[in-house]
């Protein structure tokens, strides 16, 4: 199963860099903006359960694909951008093993225990 999960995600993280491709942007900025949603990471400072939350937050594919969809809907290239780049931050965040966090810690997710 965890094979067909990083297939998945694989092929996400192509439609994203794909989707990008449609933009108007160079392509230096998806390099240095792909990192960007890992900045949710410092909600950490305030606590598990704030750091889970703040996470979440940033590196929920819903909430990609409607930003991605509000920025089509009113024109917006920034928001299709903000989208575009959460939507393929998280593709690859979870080929690589990194899910959406669980309240009891960094290192618990949906997807198991980062590290086993």
């Amino acid at each position: 199963m965890k094979n067909i999960i990083k297939l998945e995600s694989l092929g996400l993280f192509i439609l994203g860099i794909y989707l990008f491709s449609l933009l108007n942007y160079d392509w230096w900025w998806f390099l240095i903006l792909i990192l960007g949603p890992d900045i949710s990471i410092l909600g950490y400072v305030f606590g598990n359960k704030t750091g889970a939350c703040s996470y979440n937050l940033f590196h929920h594919q819903g909430i990609a694909i409607l930003l991605y969809l509000l920025g089509i809907f009113f024109a917006n290239l920034s928001l299709q951008l903000l989208g575009i780049i959460m939507f393929s931050h998280s593709a690859m965040d979870r080929f690589f093993g990194y899910g959406l966090k669980l309240r009891k810690g960094f290192k618990f997710t949906h997807l198991g225990e980062i590290g086993k």
